[in-house]
């Protein structure tokens, strides 16, 4: 009996010892490489004004489910967030890997703009764009759909989902590229917000 008992905490010990070091390699890194490019951090609001980012995929700093990644169904997560000020007349929202580096800035996955002022919500499962609106660039061009998280084995990643409130909309001109984009943000944000979520590699997949 004694020797079962102590077979039985052996094996329990050397379970925790296994798991520990793996639960601890899923966290994120302490340092978001990508942090001080973001263009949350790039596109400061006037006067510092916030707006509350949400989304009803997943808490605020929690995993992602894998349905809204590239790896099971890339089905957009829908987002809403407060109201901008009385002066907003559109919404630009940006969706950025703040943990790996693409050409030497955060990885850029969608973004959509010319969200009327009047809609604060993006529903789940979005096909398109609500009137008015349209796609804006990604790492692979101008006006394209949601493109999640694929993120590799490793450490978790921080999936920034930043929404801007602007005082103008977005010229044709400006939407075909991320610097273009914000380039024609710059000085136009009236407040801004985001809500973070943790991706991670699907179980079983090799890259």
């Amino acid at each position: 009996m004694i020797a079962r008992l102590s077979a039985l905490l052996l094996a329990t010990v050397f379970v925790a010892a296994v798991a520990t070091p793996a639960s601890a390699q899923g966290a994120p890194t302490a340092t978001e490489p990508g942090a001080s490019m973001l263009a949350l951090v790039n596109l400061p609001a006037k006067d510092g004004a916030k707006v509350t980012v949400s989304t009803p995929a997943f808490a605020a700093g929690g995993d992602i489910p894998f349905e809204n990644t590239q790896y099971r169904g890339n089905i957009f997560p829908g987002l809403e967030w407060s109201a901008g000020p009385s002066a907003t007349k559109s919404y630009v929202v940006i969706l950025q890997d703040g943990d790996a580096l693409h050409d030497g800035a955060p990885i850029f996955h969608w973004s959509m703009i010319n969200i009327p002022a009047s809609i604060t919500k993006l529903e789940a499962k979005m096909s398109a764009p609500p009137a008015g609106a349209s796609y804006g660039p990604n790492m692979r061009g101008e006006n394209q759909p949601y493109l999640g998280p694929h993120t590799p084995a490793g450490p978790k990643h921080r999936y920034h989902f930043q929404v801007f409130a602007l005082d103008t909309t977005i010229p044709p001109d400006a939407a075909g590229s991320y610097d273009a984009l914000t380039g024609a943000m710059k000085g136009h944000v009236l407040a801004s917000g985001e809500v973070i979520g943790l991706g991670q590699i699907a179980p079983g997949a090799s890259h």
